[in-house]
């Protein structure tokens, strides 16, 4: 990652330029042609009740064990099947609740969106951190070194071809997923240290954000979030606070590797370029051409899949339409897919769930052993 005093810096003067005027009407071309989807249906870009019933079904899967876990005498092994299931839900909140929410996508009421933002704390982190993270770094900057988080994600995986290689990197495409499922518990203390950093780099001033309030506030509701899911079932239930804590690991874990895996198998596959800008901070692509040179779509027909990860498998249409809900995205990449080979430009897809996290397992090797395979 560049240093803490000029990453900000930077980040003001990063420019995609195009060098080819395709590339330019590219954008142009897959913005009208989508847009007239839309118009000519006479159809909003935002949720519709398909997201109605994903909503109710996330929560239930999340909130409904839970509250029989705390009602009802049950065995330790169905007490573990119900805590698997809750990261089940959680995971499902944060892909098909709260992500469409954060980008404004979810509804065209703006109140709307911000109840529906705040399902993030049913996953006990940050919703302020959320949006710099990923709608601003990831989404502005997608697969770009020093400015992308999510190809940054720790010192002991390595995402990017640009990051340094350690030994602990030969066996990650092993290792990888027993730390993706680190995500959304080491969130209670990181969004601590992550906030520090965003005020430091001036972004919660750039965004007119109190950090006292935001820290006071993030403190309330982790105590909060603490006591009611480890709280309340030691006092309600028969389990000791060992398997009360375990169970909330494991709920946990469960819900941070299907979120990390997911977002992960649309960005570090084989065929998803990543890219450093130059000493003149200039990344020589048009925006949306490097948005489908990054990101990459899987299980496109896996409506099953489509429904539960709340359309993450079609993160090349995400990428280029944010804006837009994920409930349409089936429907519009067609139209995206067509238009890019119009122009030329590869359009990676994996045909299965299976075909993508095989290319994700190999792309992780490769990133791993990078310099054993160069020398």
């Amino acid at each position: 990652m560049l240093g803490l005093d000029n990453r900000i810096k930077r980040m003001k003067t990063i420019k995609f330029v195009g060098d080819e005027i395709w590339q330019k009407n590219f954008a142009a071309a897959v913005r009208q042609n989508v847009n007239n989807y839309f118009k000519e249906r006479g159809i909003s870009t935002k949720g519709n009740l398909v997201l109605l019933s994903q909503t109710v079904a996330m929560l239930a899967l999340y909130i409904v064990p839970f509250i029989l876990l705390l009602t009802t005498a049950m065995t330790t092994w169905l007490a573990l099947a119900m805590t698997i299931i809750m990261g089940i839900g959680m995971a499902g909140i944060g892909m098909c609740v709260m992500h469409d929410a954060v980008h404004g996508s979810y509804s065209n009421k703006e109140w709307i969106n911000k109840i529906m933002a705040g399902t993030m704390y049913l996953l006990g982190s940050n919703v302020f951190n959320w949006k710099i993270q990923h709608n601003v770094m990831h989404h502005a900057y997608t697969n770009i070194e020093g400015y992308d988080e999510d190809i940054a994600v720790s010192s002991v995986i390595r995402l990017s071809q640009f990051a340094p290689v350690k030994k602990i990197h030969y066996y990650q495409h092993i290792l990888a997923f027993f730390f993706y499922g680190l995500l959304t518990i080491t969130k209670l203390t990181n969004d601590f240290v992550q906030l520090a950093r965003y005020n430091k780099e001036g972004i919660t001033r750039k965004f007119n954000i109190n950090p006292t309030m935001e820290y006071a506030k993030m403190v309330v509701i982790k105590l909060i979030y603490l006591f009611v899911l480890i709280g309340l079932p030691l006092l309600f239930t028969r389990f000791a606070w060992w398997q009360v804590l375990l169970g909330f690991v494991i709920m946990h874990w469960a819900a941070g590797c299907i979120l990390s895996t997911v977002f992960q198998m649309a960005h570090v596959v084989e065929g998803a370029e990543q890219f450093e800008p130059d000493a003149d901070g200039i990344i020589h692509t048009e925006w949306a051409v490097n948005e489908v040179r990054t990101t990459s779509d899987f299980a496109r027909n896996n409506l099953l899949l489509n429904w539960y990860v709340g359309g993450l498998n079609f993160q090349i249409e995400h990428h280029l339409f944010p804006n837009v809900c994920h409930v349409h995205y089936r429907k519009i990449a067609p139209i995206v897919e067509k238009t890019a080979k119009e122009f030329g430009l590869f359009y990676n897809q994996k045909p299965s769930f299976i075909a993508a996290l095989g290319s994700h397992v190999r792309r992780l090797k490769q990133l791993g052993q990078q310099q054993i395979v160069q020398a």
